[in-house]
């Protein structure tokens, strides 16, 4: 729903609330669906926020939570006593109490971890990292063993199904728990009562690790149009699920991540109302080092200035130069850090590609030099200046072409972000190779240009 329309339950909470009505604040809250839940928590005023946290149910508590961003459920667990917050971890999906738990202080999350009534689901969760397939996953999903017969896996799905959050297929296990197959739940409706597991299943099933990276998962679910994706150990062993509803989290802060690498912020948590102090961190240091790029490029200019005195139209075309050059470097590195992320480019074997992007490049420069060329001399009325500027774009947008392509496919195989600092260093290149190119053929024809 859109913000404007959830303005007036958030206006009506809030009335309520000061109002002292706060069972009336909590029926319009309770009538919104979750995803809206969450967005109008946020939006309401912190005494709102307090009576709502303090007035809740646990079960309603925790699906707030579950909806929540886990930077915002943490700043909200702190208003909890521990008992409560014990209570509504048992309430919890079980990857998002795990996240919350990891996030909380130690002693905290050891004091929760005491009260709660079944800490089982969680604990086997607390040991993975967050950007893995481990750390993704729930432990709530349905397991069925080969030697079960269609009517006893009917038979025990009728008690167990409605809290399942897997409901279109099944896994199944050997007595090792390792993963065997899958059998959809149309298959089991249809077979004989008598039939065993084992016989309708589906062998050959797409899993993961809990090492997997979870942009591995993600691309794995997406590519062959999975709705949840078992996830092993290292002895093949079922230990959880990731659901789709994990994917499009994992998509969105992949995504998120991406567009603020490109544009060089570290900390991809930042939101425009974060304290000036993160926001500070976040940015400053890539500030530092495209101030040094600058200075590289500023140098490269000032090897040429007694020819820009000479020539002092010269300094009026080099940012031409060096802008288109940046905007056709920009479109290569957004093509190549994509392809890497969707695992659509092998760095090993990126040589092809990397010289079909320098041909476009010398066939674009080529496009845009002879415009901008005839546009000079048509402009200034000096055909050597027309003919330097058109062969430094020529020049420049084939550079643009190599390094757009050839530095995130270089910081990659040296396992670094593709995204993180290909902006600052493809920039510098085409900056300093523009101005490097257009100054040095206006070197060498300075007695034409004059």
């Amino acid at each position: 729903m859109d913000l404007e329309n959830l303005l007036p339950a958030i206006d009506k909470i809030e009335k309520s609330v000061s109002a002292g009505r706060t069972a009336e604040a909590i029926e319009t809250f309770l009538e919104l669906h979750l995803a809206d839940q969450a967005e109008v928590f946020n939006l309401l005023a912190e005494e709102a926020q307090g009576a709502l946290l303090k007035n809740l149910d646990i079960p309603s508590t925790a699906d707030l939570f579950d909806e929540l961003e886990d930077a915002e459920t943490l700043e909200f667990a702190d208003d909890l006593s521990i008992a409560r917050l014990a209570d509504v971890l048992d309430e919890m999906e079980p990857d998002e109490a795990a996240d919350l738990l990891g996030d909380l202080p130690p002693e905290v999350a050891t004091q929760a971890l005491a009260e709660m009534e079944d800490p089982e689901d969680v604990l086997p969760l607390l040991g993975f990292p967050d950007e893995t397939a481990g750390g993704r996953m729930t432990t709530s999903f349905i397991a069925l063993r080969r030697q079960t017969t269609v009517e006893q896996a009917i038979r025990f799905l009728r008690n167990v199904g409605p809290e399942s959050d897997v409901p279109y297929y099944l896994f199944v296990v050997d007595r090792e728990k390792r993963l065997s197959g899958i059998v959809g739940l149309r298959d089991l409706v249809i077979a004989e009562p008598n039939i065993r597991i084992e016989n309708i299943m589906r062998p050959d099933v797409f899993f993961v690790t809990t090492e997997t990276d979870q942009e591995e998962a993600a691309r794995t679910m997406a590519r062959y149009d999975l709705s949840a994706l078992p996830v092993v150990d290292d002895q093949r062993r079922l230990v959880g699920v990731i659901t789709g509803d994990d994917l499009i989290d994992v998509l969105e802060e992949e995504a998120t991540e991406d567009i603020y690498r490109l544009s060089n912020v570290t900390d991809t948590g930042l939101e425009p109302e974060s304290g000036v102090w993160d926001q500070i961190k976040g940015r400053l240091p890539w500030l530092y080092l495209s101030m040094v790029t600058s200075l590289f490029a500023a140098f490269v200019i000032s090897r040429f200035e007694y020819v820009i005195a000479q020539v002092a139209v010269l300094a009026v075309f080099q940012s031409v130069v060096a802008g288109l050059g940046g905007n056709a470097v920009t479109q290569n590195m957004a093509m190549t850090v994509r392809a890497l992320a969707l695992g659509k480019i092998a760095p090993k074997r990126a040589w092809p590609i990397i010289l079909r992007q320098a041909l476009i490049g010398l066939m674009m420069g080529i496009a845009i030099g002879v415009v901008v060329g005839i546009g000079a001399y048509l402009w200034r009325g000096n055909a050597y200046l027309g003919v330097i500027l058109g062969l430094a774009l020529v020049g420049n947008l084939a550079v643009a072409g190599v390094a757009g392509t050839l530095i995130p496919l270089g910081l990659k195989s040296l396992g670094q972000d593709p995204a993180l600092a290909s902006a600052v260093l493809v920039t510098t290149v085409t900056d300093s190779m523009g101005f490097l190119l257009f100054l040095g053929m206006a070197t060498y024809f300075l007695g034409y240009l004059t």
